[in-house]
């Protein structure tokens, strides 16, 4: 079942009658617990899969009555609050696809929320486009969001999501309607917006901390790969730009990207390249830094024997395939990689803060790009890579630890209390309702 593509897999969900349906993790008996026998096997998947799996607390799934969207909410770690992260509207060919990508983002999350200091855990929303309708067409897309809001009401509070790859602020405000679990909707309603320029800001802060610990000076004169010209690739490319780099080498598998990039910076020392879908090859230029702006899992053993860049740091979610064995392989070529959950966060950090209000100069925004507040992107980049040199192992497996220690700290009022609403759905038979 794991290996049929998303429409084998949404017919027999269809045949069998199934709506919704749940995978949660029981701590008594540390197995994943599945709310139909007829999809066990993808249980069983979960219990033995030793690389994205860790643990999630639950995932939960809707199939949608029209278009048929198949759309899940991943929750992993909520100790220090409520799941948080963003929904990815995406392409996927199998299901075991679908799947990795979840658990890697929500895992992702939940170290991205606890590393910036944040009180929420982490969570994801990802659901599978039906390549059968226009993405575009904007009658399905006020349908499958709209209905994904109503999704995440049925969810009672144990994620919170956002805005991610795929999904707009006028998406964001299609959720809103049918649910108060969201953030990152449009300013007119009482949200942030789209996060994806202090996102930009964040990864900047980051390179520099990198660039400080390898003893290679400023921004200022260096050449920089970018890959991904989208809403966070393109801020980021002026960013650098007013840093004074030399020189910046784009690609994008979107022509509309490459042309508003193009029509931005016309003038400037900008190098782009149009590309097929899984072309990495923007990875392999000789630049002093590569920037991994758009899809995760760019990073692995085809990638990274031809990588020249004395550094990667980047906004892609889950930029090494395997954290564990792709952690190491960088980090033994002597590239210095910045884990992407510690410098992407801004977004997430701009959602969190939404339901506090808002303010001139939010010092609660600004102290993440100062470089002295211990929690800081600059500081705890630096606390990670310094921590990594000094003991011989990898950023990545540095950061983890730190991460995974944090993110099992409860919220000093709330407690565990999402864990408890996940036990409750379970309990009322969420699946039957």
């Amino acid at each position: 079942m794991i290996n049929q593509t998303p429409a084998q897999f949404i017919e027999f969900l269809k045949k069998e009658n199934i709506k919704r349906f749940y995978f949660v993790y029981n701590t008594k008996k540390k197995t994943v617990v599945s709310s139909h026998s007829q999809l066990q096997s993808i249980a069983d998947f979960l219990n033995n899969d030793k690389r994205d799996f860790n643990k999630h607390e639950g995932l939960f799934f809707q199939l949608t009555e029209k278009y048929d969207i198949l759309q899940g909410a991943f929750v992993h770690r909520t100790n220090r609050g409520q799941a948080s992260g963003g929904v990815r509207y995406w392409n996927y060919d199998l299901m075991e696809d679908y799947f990795r990508d979840g658990l890697r983002l929500a895992n992702g999350m939940t170290y991205k929320n606890a590393l910036a200091g944040l009180w929420w855990g982490g969570g994801k929303g990802v659901m599978i486009h039906n390549s059968k309708f226009d993405k575009k067409n904007r009658e399905l897309r006020d349908y499958v969001y709209s209905q994904y809001g109503l999704f995440l009401s049925t969810l009672n509070g144990c994620y919170v999501t956002a805005e991610d790859v795929g999904t707009n602020v006028e998406d964001m405000a299609k959720i809103f309607s049918g649910t108060r679990f969201t953030t990152c909707i449009p300013g007119k309603l009482g949200g942030s917006g789209n996060p994806s320029v202090p996102t930009a800001k964040g990864v900047v802060k980051g390179m520099e901390a990198a660039l400080k610990v390898n003893n290679m000076g400023t921004l200022k004169g260096k050449t920089i790969a970018v890959q991904g010209a989208g809403n966070v690739g393109e801020p980021l490319i002026n960013f650098l730009f007013e840093k004074g780099v030399f020189k910046i080498i784009v690609a994008d598998i979107n022509p509309d990207n490459i042309y508003k990039v193009e029509k931005r910076f016309n003038g400037q020392n900008l190098e782009t390249h149009l590309i097929e879908k899984n072309d990495n090859s923007i990875l392999f230029e000789n630049v002093d830094i590569v920037a991994p702006c758009a899809v995760g899992a760019t990073l692995n053993p085809s990638t990274i024997p031809n990588i020249k860049a004395k550094i990667i740091c980047g906004a892609a979610n889950n930029q090494l395939e395997d954290s564990e064995r792709d952690g190491l392989d960088v980090f033994k070529r002597g590239i210095l990689y910045v884990p992407d959950f510690l410098t992407n966060r801004m977004g997430i950090v701009n959602c969190a803060n939404e339901q506090y209000g808002f303010v001139n100069n939010d010092s609660l925004i600004e102290n993440h790009f100062t470089e002295d507040w211990k929690f800081s992107v600059y500081q705890m980049t630096m606390q990670v890579l310094k921590k990594s040199q000094e003991e011989g192992i990898p950023p990545a497996v540095t950061a983890n630890i730190m991460a995974d220690k944090l993110s099992l700290e409860n919220h000093p009022i709330m407690g565990h209390r999402s864990q408890k609403v996940i036990d409750s759905l379970v309990e009322n038979k969420w699946e039957l309702a």
